[in-house]
């Protein structure tokens, strides 16, 4: 991997991670487009520079992470599912699952789904004043939704995003929740990913890492910022067309 590919995988990131395409999907495409062999460093960076765009929410937000402890208890409960599949699923969805022909067709998939749901999602009014309201029976769901978008092109953001407004959340709650879910997520997979990699960085791929953290952060504050105005006017709908196109083009790329 060159500077040039970490650098595009890094906005990858950063533009994708909390947007309901799927970060992880965007970044095996971009990837195999490059040409960039899947090695072990390759998919440990993938998944490290999130923490970059974790920090970018823990930013944004940092004031909901002082408002008390129940954000943390709640946070936690939605967590937990992921925590136990995720545990006893890891070696086979990153041996498995982690490949372009699963990412096209998750994408494609997902992209039909947001479509079809879209109007639910953007008319949907809150049951609760605010996220610190959220039930544990509520939270514990989103954490169940949540679980699928451990395969590949489903879309971490996607998943809790749907499952917040089926738990009666407006748009904006749900999307919230989602970037909130997303820091124990997303550190927890993290770490326990690197802890799992058995292998030894070179000066040369710890200076990648670093460069990938940090577009990956700065892309990241920028995305969210620009998703949270444009939920103002619009729904999900061209993020579902969006999908299904990419997808059926990557198809389309590695098949022919």
């Amino acid at each position: 991997m060159t500077i040039i590919q970490a650098i595009i995988i890094a906005i990858v990131e950063g533009i994708t991670e909390f947007l309901p395409i799927s970060s992880t999907g965007h970044m095996i495409m971009a990837s195999t487009w490059m040409g960039i062999e899947e090695n072990a460093f390759v998919k440990t960076f993938e998944i490290s520079i999130q923490l970059g765009a974790i920090l970018a929410i823990v930013m944004i937000y940092y004031k909901r992470f002082f408002e008390g402890l129940d954000i943390y208890f709640k946070l936690s409960v939605a967590f937990l599912p992921t925590a136990i599949i995720g545990f006893l699923a890891y070696d086979y969805i990153k041996a498995y699952l982690f490949n372009p022909t699963v990412v096209a067709f998750s994408l494609i998939l997902g992209g039909i789904i947001l479509i079809l749901i879209d109007k639910k999602i953007t008319s949907t009014e809150s049951k609760t004043l605010n996220l610190s309201q959220v039930s544990y029976k509520n939270a514990f769901f989103i954490g169940v939704i949540q679980c699928v978008s451990m395969i590949p092109g489903v879309s971490r953001a996607a998943a809790t995003i749907i499952g917040g407004v089926f738990n009666g959340f407006d748009k904006k709650q749900a999307t919230e929740f989602s970037f909130l879910l997303a820091v124990p997520t997303m550190f927890a997979a993290t770490s326990y990913d690197l802890l799992k990699t058995n292998i030894s960085f070179s000066s040369n791929e710890i200076f990648l890492l670093c460069i990938g953290l940090v577009i990956a952060f700065l892309t990241a504050w920028l995305a969210v910022k620009m998703f949270l105005k444009y939920l103002e006017h619009y729904g999900f709908t061209h993020f579902g067309y969006y999908r299904i196109l990419i997808g059926l083009i990557f198809l389309l790329f590695i098949k022919f």
